[in-house]
């Protein structure tokens, strides 16, 4: 996956993206799109998480942005490889007009997808548990939203004949779209100062605008746990990871 490591770039100056125009930067696209792409643009995730903007996807709304990431490990701990832990796609839809499945004008759409170790494939509980790793991820940004949907998946592979020395695998997948909250136009208070992580807050663009920096930090925080690394910082109560992985597979 190519990728610009620690920060995005996008088209919303006018650049041309990978598929002939970046739907931000498209002539007439609203001032509302146009800042909840800043957002996202503004976010520098944790040194493992690469993300860069991908083509969106034309037909499921007026304007759409896309990013795509993955988290990577230490090369001390994979042998010298930047062994890819887990991966995924973010899409952000906008409808001025309103979409009445929404419940609002913006929406979030996810796709994560990482290679379990066998302990952990075989909880019956898994996907309980990472549909709530998504929820939980946006509740401790202290984020809003609604309408919340999705699938986990779980897909085991076994392999033969000339492949058949390597083990067992199995994938996770999160398939998922919520609505973020849109607020109205509040100024921050007296000697407030914004996390780093979340450098647009609702407060700081229009009335109607997400805080769709504060979106994208919890979605990186959702694939760091589904990569199994560690949170940041102290070790929070309560917060489960999937155990680190053993190594690149052979392919």
């Amino acid at each position: 996956m190519a990728a610009v490591q620690g920060h995005l770039s996008n088209g919303a100056d006018g650049a041309e993206s990978a598929d002939g125009a970046d739907a931000a930067g498209e002539e007439g696209a609203p001032a509302a799109f146009r800042h909840a792409v800043a957002g996202l643009c503004a976010v520098r995730p944790r040194p493992e998480v690469e993300l860069s903007p991908t083509p969106p996807p034309r037909r499921l709304a007026p304007f759409s942005y896309a990013l795509e990431a993955a988290v990577t490990a230490d090369p001390a701990d994979s042998g010298g490889d930047d062994e890819e832990l887990a991966e995924g796609r973010l899409i952000l839809l906008h409808d001025p007009a309103g979409h009445d499945s929404w419940c609002g004008t913006f929406r979030l759409v996810t796709l994560v997808h990482a290679d379990l170790e066998p302990e952990m494939a075989a909880d019956p509980l898994l996907p309980e548990v990472c549909w709530s790793w998504l929820t939980g991820a946006l509740e401790a940004r202290g984020v809003e939203y609604r309408q919340p949907s999705g699938t986990v998946t779980r897909a085991s592979s076994h392999y033969f004949g000339g492949i058949g020395e390597r083990e067992p695998s199995t994938r996770i997948e999160i398939r998922a779209s919520w609505t973020p909250a849109e607020p109205p136009t509040a100024e921050p208070a007296l000697g407030e100062h914004r996390r780093p992580e979340r450098p647009f807050a609702a407060g700081d663009g229009p009335a109607g605008v997400p805080d769709t920096g504060a979106h994208l930090a919890a979605w990186c925080d959702l694939l760091c746990q589904i990569a199994g690394l560690p949170p940041v910082g102290a070790a929070e109560a309560g917060v489960v990871s999937l155990p680190q992985r053993r190594g690149p597979q052979p392919r």
